[in-house]
């Protein structure tokens, strides 16, 4: 029988039985099993893991694990560059181009605002969220495990958070989103960049008060809104306060 040690790290451990979290533990593995089938076996999916260190040297997820094998799984580093010891995938984990599952339009619609193109919609069910992610090499965000454990889905993040805000802090910092962001620049409803326009070109859609008090307006070419920086772009900017700062450009409908 091939027996294994495995060793998770950081956030990994959330995955796991209780009594297997952040110490080493040794289990039994199917024969020819590889590193990917036996991380995910543990409760880990494998979109979550950056790392994998077989005995001190970087494998992929189709290394065929050997008996005695030891194993130590890591996910994202943040605070040094690992990249050349990255095994586990051909293209970086992460591009700041995401959707969302069904339970996450919170979410979805807060990381539009922050100007990530964001795929949303209530009705996707898991296989249709495989073919979008595959298709346009999105970053699949779920509170849903086995979702990430499709082999189709190569980059992903499970959301710990259940509110909206908390969990657009956790994405936000967890990939590294900051330097990214293009507050305001994304259409909250469609998900359609946004241009300004001069404040001529909107004068007939614009009620009284606002042609009175805006000068500023960006224009939605897919679904046609217009935004200014009325009362509700300074409540999301409020939301946003302390995540990351933030330009003023232009939103509210």
């Amino acid at each position: 029988m091939v027996t294994a040690t495995f060793r998770f790290y950081e956030e990994l451990n959330d995955f796991l039985a209780p009594k297997r979290r952040k110490q080493e533990f040794t289990v039994p593995c199917a024969q020819a099993a590889t590193t990917k089938h036996m991380i995910e076996a543990l409760g880990v999916p494998h979109t979550e893991v950056e790392l994998i260190l077989v005995n001190g040297e970087s494998v992929g997820f189709s290394y065929l694990l050997q008996d005695g094998d030891r194993v130590a799984v890591y996910p994202r580093f943040e605070a040094m560059d690992v990249t050349p010891l990255l095994r586990v995938r051909e293209q970086p984990l992460r591009q700041p181009r995401f959707v969302a599952d069904a339970h996450l339009g919170g979410l979805a619609h807060m990381l539009r605002m922050l100007g990530y193109d964001t795929l949303y919609d209530n009705h996707f069910d898991d296989d249709e969220i495989v073919v979008i992610a595959e298709r346009d090499g999105r970053i699949v965000l779920t509170r849903d495990r086995e979702l990430l454990k499709r082999r189709a889905v190569t980059h992903g993040c499970y959301v710990h958070a259940l509110k909206s805000e908390a969990q657009l802090r956790e994405v936000v910092e967890r990939l590294d989103l900051t330097r990214s962001a293009r507050p305001f620049t994304r259409c909250l409803h469609c998900n359609m960049p946004l241009r300004p326009v001069d404040k001529a070109s909107v004068l007939d859609r614009l009620p009284p008060r606002v042609r009175a008090h805006y000068e500023r307006f960006s224009l939605c070419d897919g679904c046609g809104r217009v935004y200014w920086e009325g009362s509700h772009w300074r409540n999301m900017r409020r939301a946003l306060d302390g995540l990351l700062p933030v330009d003023p450009i232009v939103e509210d409908d």
